[in-house]
């Protein structure tokens, strides 16, 4: 349990997500997985080419090992080495 809790400050490159809920309808059920990450979007490669995405407004679904993790965009968005100092407090 505790690698799902610490999954918040593991690098997102290379991992398998998809949108579940956003303010644009258009990005919903966009699947594929995390070539880049800047501090509020992530670069998706999909089966219809490179998609960006805003982490802000928009709630993710990681494949992750064995288990699927509901992220909302809001608490990640930070560089990738600052959410390793971010502390969690709870997990959905």
């Amino acid at each position: 349990m505790k690698e799902i809790k610490d999954f918040i400050k593991y690098e997102f490159i290379g991992a398998k997500v998809e949108v579940i809920n956003s303010k644009n309808k258009h990005i919903i059920g966009l699947y594929g997985t995390i070539i880049d990450e800047t501090k509020n979007t992530f670069k998706i490669e999909t089966e219809n080419g490179i998609k960006v995405v805003p982490k802000r407004g928009n709630t993710f679904i990681f494949y992750f090992k064995d288990y699927w993790i509901l992220v909302d965009g809001s608490i990640i968005t930070e560089r990738p080495w600052e959410r390793i100092k971010k502390k969690v407090r709870k997990i959905i």
